[in-house]
């Protein structure tokens, strides 16, 4: 288990990755990651004045191991960010893959595990390599599984070292008594609020199924959406499916969108407007 002194709390995990590269980035350092992911990290880099450089992913939006071997020899970066599942493609990352990162890099390693609960296998956290790799973070959030994204709630874990550095570059009294009780309550009543995260899971497999049934290519998702396409105009279709009443994300590279799942009767309606919108 964690330790008090190994976890992190702040206002979203998106306070964590600014407060983690404003410890561990900044002028003449540099941030790295794989593209398509969050589209955040290239804004953090940005304000804390690290220098950010993206690799890529392959076509089906996994890591390439060779790839990351060779980016991580040429830039030697200070902080790498892993992003497991991926936002937006929904894409795990192999925990050997993880390891090898901690192993080539003598900088810090962020896995963003933000959408953990929903992983279809669940694979191995990499909360386990915590023990043995002292420059490893794994950030989390309630946003996701906890269905609290307006409590603004989010963690990292990491060497008691590690935290101390991320109090250093934090704003007085950054977490309100507020926050901190809504966090609380939640985790006394995990069960409830977790409670349909299995009902998710399934409805997001039989989501992708039909996708590709269709003809779409559809991304492997551990996550609570699904990434699908091409589209010659993904515009077009979002707008069409806007009008239709249903609003998805169009995001990550062209050609590509992003629908979350939700009940059984939205995802219908979101079918229903699909079909009418792009027929195949």
């Amino acid at each position: 288990g964690l330790s008090d002194a190994q976890v992190w709390a702040a206002n979203g995990s998106n306070e964590v990755m600014m407060q983690i590269l404003q410890a561990f980035g900044g002028p003449g350092r540099t941030a790295l990651s794989f593209a398509p992911t969050y589209s955040m990290y290239p804004e953090y880099a940005r304000n804390t004045h690290t220098r950010w450089v993206q690799g890529v992913r392959r076509e089906d939006f996994t890591v390439d191991p060779q790839h990351a071997r060779e980016l991580i020899a040429a830039e030697q970066p200070d902080v790498v960010f892993l992003t497991s599942p991926n936002n937006p493609t929904g894409t795990a990352l192999d925990p050997a893959l993880i390891t090898e990162m901690l192993n080539l890099t003598t900088g810090i390693v962020v896995v963003d595990e933000a959408y953990a609960e929903f992983r279809r296998d669940e694979p191995p956290t990499a909360l386990a390599l915590l023990a043995e790799h002292p420059r490893l973070i794994v950030t989390r959030t309630m946003s996701k599984a906890f269905a609290l994204a307006g409590a603004r709630i989010g963690y990292a874990a990491a060497h008691e070292a590690v935290i101390d550095a991320l109090r250093i570059v934090r704003l007085p009294y950054h977490l309100s008594a507020v926050t901190q009780a809504t966090g609380l309550a939640a985790l006394q009543h995990r069960d409830e609020l977790l409670a349909k995260v299995d009902d998710l899971r399934v409805e997001r497999d039989q989501l992708a199924s039909w996708l590709s049934a269709r003809g779409y290519r559809v991304a492997d998702s551990d996550a609570n959406f699904v990434f699908f396409g091409h589209f010659p105009d993904r515009h077009k279709v979002w707008q069409g499916l806007l009008d239709a009443g249903v609003l998805i994300r169009e995001t990550g590279p062209d050609g590509w969108l992003r629908v979350s799942v939700g009940t059984p009767a939205e995802m219908q309606a979101f079918r229903t407007a699909l079909q009418e919108v792009d027929p195949r």
